[in-house]
């Protein structure tokens, strides 16, 4: 008696396999994720008064920005000056360790920008400078 051998042709998979590619994407995606610095903004544009010795600071976290009319703003709204303590706390509970800056108009009441210095202080802030520009604007 003979024997049949049956001969099963596997049905080869020839499709692409796409698991390399979305591993570098999603390595690049984390990659781009984690170096990108996140730049915070005060919400209004001041014109900051001009000092030679001007120096950048790198732990400028928390922004408050004093515009010549007298208006503060933090985190992209306005606020009142009495609350600015309460939301540079607020703030700083995200980053414990950040500075504070303040950018003050140069036509800015020096009254206010002290009162928005003292509130920053009071809020725990010891790291309290003031914004110049270096160069004409």
């Amino acid at each position: 008696m003979r024997m049949r051998r049956h001969h099963y042709q596997q049905d080869e998979d020839t499709g692409i396999d796409l698991t390399p590619m979305l591993d570098v994407v999603f390595i690049m995606l984390i990659f781009f994720i984690v170096t990108s610095s996140f730049i915070k903004e005060s919400g209004v544009e001041v014109k900051r008064p001009q000092a030679d010795t001007a120096s950048a600071q790198d732990k400028g976290n928390i922004l408050i920005a004093v515009t010549a009319d007298g208006q503060v703003w933090i985190d992209k709204q306005a606020v009142d000056v009495r609350s600015v303590r309460a939301h540079v706390e607020r703030l700083r509970v995200d980053q414990p360790d950040g500075a504070v800056v303040v950018q003050a108009d140069q036509d800015a009441r020096t009254g206010l920008v002290v009162r928005v210095m003292d509130q920053a202080r009071q809020a725990g802030v010891h790291d309290v400078a003031l914004a110049a520009s270096t160069g004409a604007q």
